[in-house]
């Protein structure tokens, strides 16, 4: 079983900064892809970033210059870097872990842009 902790979601002004953490824990396998997803109130969920194991970050077209993820594999812990916030940015955020085919969620973090 595999369990995902976010934590780090919350009120901030536009222009601001957020760092959201995610923590895997249970039965990880070495090779994985870990990622960013958000759900803004009323759209679909959309990708942030995906973090393979072993290869390149890569990064929703929009985000790109003001988020950064990055991993930390001896701790399975994502994080990412929210720089120059929206309030279109105002989302759910998750962290999704993929390993042999299947897909693990966490449950959300809550980010809110006020302008």
């Amino acid at each position: 079983q595999v369990r995902l902790v976010e934590s780090g979601g919350g009120l901030v002004q536009a222009g601001g900064s957020l760092r959201l953490s995610c923590a895997a824990s249970g039965s990880i396998m070495s090779i994985n892809a870990m990622g960013w997803f958000r759900q803004a109130p009323g759209k679909q969920r959309e990708l942030v970033a995906i973090l393979p194991s072993g290869g390149t970050t890569t990064y929703a077209d929009s985000l790109k210059g003001r988020f950064t993820a990055s991993r930390d594999n001896a701790k399975n812990t994502v994080y990412l870097q929210m720089n120059s916030l929206k309030p279109e940015d105002t989302a759910v955020y998750y962290c999704r872990l993929v390993q042999r085919g299947v897909s693990y969620w966490g449950q959300g973090t809550q980010v809110t842009v006020s302008s």
